[in-house]
């Protein structure tokens, strides 16, 4: 799994870009043209995780999720160059990886994580909308569900094989 933190790493430059530029570009916010009835670019801030839970959260709030998102990039990168591990779980890992690492990033740099990408679908009453989210959450999202694919696929291997005895 040599490929798994070049990944990692990827994931965060990617991450850490793009909020850049929509730190460097667009005003804190900030809410851009629909396109396609279905995407939005924005610019708003999340002191809280997914969904902007405990986003209200004091200082002490705000020192715990810095502490467990550090300890969870601590144990992803030791997880990862001490295990082996088949493609799809080590990718999915790399992924989860780099997105902590962006996050955590976000958080020592600013106390608070950039999101910017906005989907939604327009119904009578208004937008029905996805919570904004950044790259960051993009490949968390996608590594856990590829590190979910690939123990699902290793536990079918492994029964496939006892069955054959």
């Amino acid at each position: 799994m040599r490929a798994a933190l070049p990944l990692a790493a990827a994931v965060w430059a990617a991450d850490q870009l793009t909020k850049a530029w929509i730190v460097g570009t667009l005003p804190l916010g900030f809410r851009g043209e629909a396109l396609a009835g279905v995407f939005r670019l924005v610019h708003v801030r999340n002191r809280g995780i997914a969904f902007s839970l405990l986003d209200g959260g004091g200082p002490l709030v705000q020192i715990g999720l810095l502490v467990l998102v550090a300890g969870v990039v601590v144990v992803l990168l030791v997880h990862l160059v001490r295990g082996s591990h088949d493609h799809w779980v080590g990718g999915g890992l790399a992924l989860v990886l780099g997105g902590a690492a962006g996050n955590l990033t976000d958080r020592l740099l600013r106390g608070e994580v950039v999101d910017f990408l906005y989907f939604f679908i327009t119904t009578a009453s208004g937008e029905l909308a996805w919570p904004a989210f950044n790259v960051a959450d993009a490949a968390i999202s996608t590594g856990a569900g590829m590190v979910v694919v690939g123990e699902l696929l290793r536990s079918r291997r492994g029964k496939h094989a006892s069955d054959s005895r």
